[in-house]
């Protein structure tokens, strides 16, 4: 039996558009150790084109990989807290925007909603971090999620301390990991990694 047989994970991407490409590896790797993956992205994910790709083929690249529709609007999450729709939610790449709202218990995307649908049944939130100003404006969230039950993060760190020294982006390859361990009630060590 695959490790993750059975489990239900609803997976949201946000806009941090230069780290969109790095969870499809991640999102794999849940679907051959045997989870349904449920794909969620922001308005922003959805609809914005960049010199990192073209929105629509990021969606259909995820429903392909996935075998689901693209959930991405309020009412289209809402249902996941009263129906207890996914084992967990996966947050990669959340984005600075995303992490300070929740942070501030601000609902008003479909990613927030499907956040706070998961947390509302005491299930695991696993988030990837991919921002800016993660030692700036948002450190304090940080402290504030680090602290919250049934929230987990992905390790991260500085990805680049010389041109962008407020930046943090998790490692994208150890949200296998994490999930497995956020599954277990336990927070993947160490959080904090060097790049």
């Amino acid at each position: 039996m695959k490790e993750l047989e059975g489990k239900k994970i609803g997976f949201a991407l946000c806009g941090s558009f230069c780290t969109l490409a790095r969870v499809f590896d991640p999102i794999k790797q849940l679907i051959d150790n045997g989870a349904e993956i449920f794909p969620i992205m922001s308005s922003n994910a959805y609809s914005i084109d960049t010199r990192f790709g073209n929105a629509k083929d990021f969606v259909k690249r995820l429903e392909d990989l996935t075998g689901h529709k693209v959930q991405t609007k309020i009412e289209e999450t809402e249902p996941i807290g009263p129906k207890r729709l996914y084992d967990m939610l996966v947050v990669a790449p959340c984005t600075g925007n995303t992490l300070g709202k929740l942070a501030n218990a601000i609902t008003d995307t479909g990613v927030l909603m499907a956040i706070k649908a998961t947390l509302r049944n005491c299930q695991p939130v696993v988030i990837a971090i991919a921002t800016n100003d993660g030692l700036a404006l948002n450190f304090k969230n940080f402290g504030t999620l680090m602290n919250t039950r049934n929230v987990y993060f992905v390790p991260f760190g500085q990805d680049n301390h010389v041109t962008k020294k407020n930046s943090l982006v998790a490692k994208m390859d150890l949200i296998y990991d994490t999930v497995i361990e956020a599954f277990e009630g336990r927070q993947k060590q160490p959080v904090l990694i060097q790049y």
